[in-house]
C-alpha cells in the first residue's frame, strides 16, 4: 500500500483527537469551573463519584461482555495450546525468544524492562534480563481482548474502531496491509506479525521475507508431535490430516490472550453496587481522576475504549528521549537518539512524537511507564503530565538499567509539539496528588492480576523439549 494512502487510512481508524493528550497517568489543568472542591462527606463523596461513572457510562462490567462479543464460549483447549506457544522458544527463529520474553507473567504479561529487549538474550525474563535493547517497552497484554488499536503507534487497527468487528478491516504496514482482514478478531491477525519481526524473534541470519519466517515457523511445530496432536483435539482439518497453517497458530495465541482478561478492579466493584470496594482516599483520587484533574479526558472509558481508560488515540505529552547504549534498531534524528512515533507509521511529520495513550488498567504491574520506561516510579510518571515541560527539562534517568542511563534525546522538538490542554502546569495539593496515585495503582488493580497468580501459567516443560526461560519473581 501506498505510504500517503496508509497514513490517511490509519489517522481515519485513529480519529484523530489531538486535543487532549496523554499516554499514562494523566492529570491536566482545570478549568476555573473544574476547581478541586473542599472536603466532603462520605455521602457526598459517593454521589459526585457515582455521578462521574454515570455521565462516562461506566459499567465496570465489561469483562463479562467477552463472550457475547465473541459469539462463543472461550475455547479452554485452544487456549492452553496457545499458553504452551506463547512460552515456547520454538516459535522463534533465533531460538532465544518467544512471546513470554518480553510479555511476562511477572508483570500482567508485559515488559520487564524499560526497553525490550527481543533476540540474543541471556534467558532471564526479569530485572536480570540483558541485551541488545528494541526502541519501546512491550505493553501489557492483558486485556488486548478490547483494544481498537495495538501497539505504541497503534500501527495494527481495526478500522471499524471494534477488534471484535473486522467489517472494515484490519489495518497493518506493509507488507500485510489488510490482508488478515479475514481473520475474526485483531487479536488473531496480529499475531501473525511478531514472529517475523527480525528484532524480536526471527534474528537476522534466517533468509527469506515474512512469509518464509512464518513457513519455517509451521515446519517446526509440524515437527513436533505433541504440538500437531494439540491443533488436531482444536481444529478437525487437522485431526484428517490436514497441515498445521498460520491461522491455526494466530488462533491459538488469540484464544490465550482472550483468557487473559482481567478487568474486575475496585473501580468495578464500585461501579457495580459496592461501595467500599474503593477506599475513602481512592474514591477522592477517583472523583480528581474523572473531574478536575482531567485524566478521564484521554483515559477515556467510554465508547471505543471499552472502559479501558485510553481514548486509543496518539498524544505528545512530552516523553524525555531515552535511547539505550546497545540497540537492535536504529533510532530517529540527527543524533540518532529519539522516537518519532507514529510519523514511523505514517510518514507525516506532523505526526512526529506521537504515541498511544496507554491503557490504564493494572498500570500498578509495571516496572517503568511511557513508551520508553523513562520514568520507574508510579509518581513520576503521574507527576509529568501535571508540567511535561518542567519534568522533561529536569529529568535524570534514575533507576533506569545502566545501559539507558545515557544522555537523554533532545527535549525541546518534543515540547515544542505539546498537546494544548497539557500546556499550563495543573495543581494539585500534596493530598490530592496522593489520592491520585492511589486511585491509580490500586483502584485500578484487578487482584487477580498479581504476579503470583499469573506465574502459575508458566508451562513446568515445553513440548518442544526446549528449555524455558529464567523467570525472577
Amino acid at each position: 500500500m501506498h505510504l500517503r494512502r496508509f497514513r490517511t487510512r490509519i489517522i481515519m481508524a485513529l480519529a484523530a483527537g489531538i486535543l487532549a493528550g496523554c499516554e499514562g497517568g494523566q492529570a491536566v489543568a482545570p478549568s476555573p469551573a473544574e476547581a478541586v472542591a473542599p472536603a466532603r462527606r462520605d455521602g457526598d463523596l459517593d454521589r459526585e463519584l457515582r455521578r462521574y461513572l454515570a455521565e462516562h457510562g461506566f459499567t465496570g462490567r465489561v469483562a463479562s461482555t467477552l463472550q457475547a462479543r465473541l459469539g462463543r464460549p472461550l475455547d479452554r483447549e485452544l487456549a492452553d495450546l496457545g499458553r504452551l506457544l506463547w512460552f515456547d522458544p520454538i516459535t522463534g527463529l533465533n531460538d532465544d525468544n518467544s512471546c513470554a520474553g518480553c510479555h511476562s507473567p511477572t508483570n500482567g504479561f508485559g515488559d520487564t524492562q524499560p526497553i525490550a529487549i527481543g533476540i540474543a538474550n541471556n534467558g532471564i525474563v526479569g530485572p536480570g534480563r540483558t541485551g541488545p535493547r528494541n526502541q519501546r517497552r512491550s505493553p501489557m497484554v492483558i486485556n488486548t481482548a478490547f483494544y481498537p488499536t495495538l501497539m505504541w503507534n497503534s500501527r495494527f487497527a481495526a478500522l471499524s474502531g471494534d477488534p471484535f468487528d473486522n467489517g472494515a478491516g484490519f489495518l497493518f504496514p506493509p507488507p500485510e496491509g489488510n490482508s488478515l482482514s479475514r481473520l475474526p478478531h485483531l487479536l488473531t491477525a496480529q499475531a501473525f506479525i511478531p514472529p517475523t519481526e527480525r528484532v524480536e524473534a526471527a534474528g537476522f541470519t534466517f533468509p527469506g521475507d515474512a512469509e518464509a519466517i512464518r513457513g519455517e515457523v509451521l515446519r517446526r511445530l509440524d515437527g513436533v508431535p505433541v504440538y500437531h496432536r494439540r491443533f488436531g483435539r482444536s481444529f478437525p482439518e487437522i485431526l484428517a490430516g490436514g497441515p498445521v497453517t498460520f491461522e491455526h497458530f494466530g488462533r491459538a495465541i488469540a484464544e490465550f490472550e482472550f483468557s487473559l482478561v482481567f478487568a474486575d478492579a475496585p473501580i468495578d466493584r464500585y461501579a457495580r453496587g459496592a461501595t467500599r470496594a474503593l477506599s475513602e482516599r481512592q474514591k477522592r483520587g477517583a472523583v480528581l481522576f474523572f473531574g478536575a484533574a482531567g485524566c478521564v479526558r484521554c483515559h477515556a472509558v467510554a465508547g471505543r475504549s471499552n472502559e479501558m481508560f485510553s481514548d486509543f488515540e496518539q498524544h505528545v505529552i512530552g516523553v524525555p528521549q531515552v535511547a539505550p547504549a546497545a540497540t537492535n534498531v536504529v533510532f530517529d534524528g540527527p543524533g540518532v537518539n529519539e522516537d518519532f512515533g507514529l510519523e514511523q507509521v505514517t510518514g507525516n511529520p506532523a505526526d512526529r512524537y506521537r504515541f498511544r495513550t496507554a491503557p490504564l488498567r493494572n498500570v500498578a504491574l509495571q516496572p517503568a511507564f511511557m513508551h520508553n520506561g523513562a520514568f520507574v516510579r508510579l509518581e513520576d510518571a503521574i507527576r509529568h503530565h501535571l508540567d511535561p515541560a518542567g519534568s522533561a527539562r529536569s529529568y535524570v534517568p534514575r533507576g533506569l538499567p545502566p545501559d539507558l542511563q545515557g544522555t537523554p534525546g533532545p527535549n525541546e522538538p518534543v515540547l515544542a509539539r505539546l498537546d494544548p490542554l497539557i500546556v499550563t502546569p495543573a495543581t494539585l495539593g500534596d493530598e490530592e496528588f496522593a489520592d491520585l496515585v492511589e486511585f491509580v495503582r490500586e483502584g485500578l488493580l484487578d487482584p487477580a492480576t498479581r504476579p503470583e497468580r499469573l506465574r502459575r501459567l508458566i508451562p513446568h516443560r515445553l513440548p518442544s523439549g526446549r528449555p524455558g526461560f529464567e523467570f525472577q519473581f
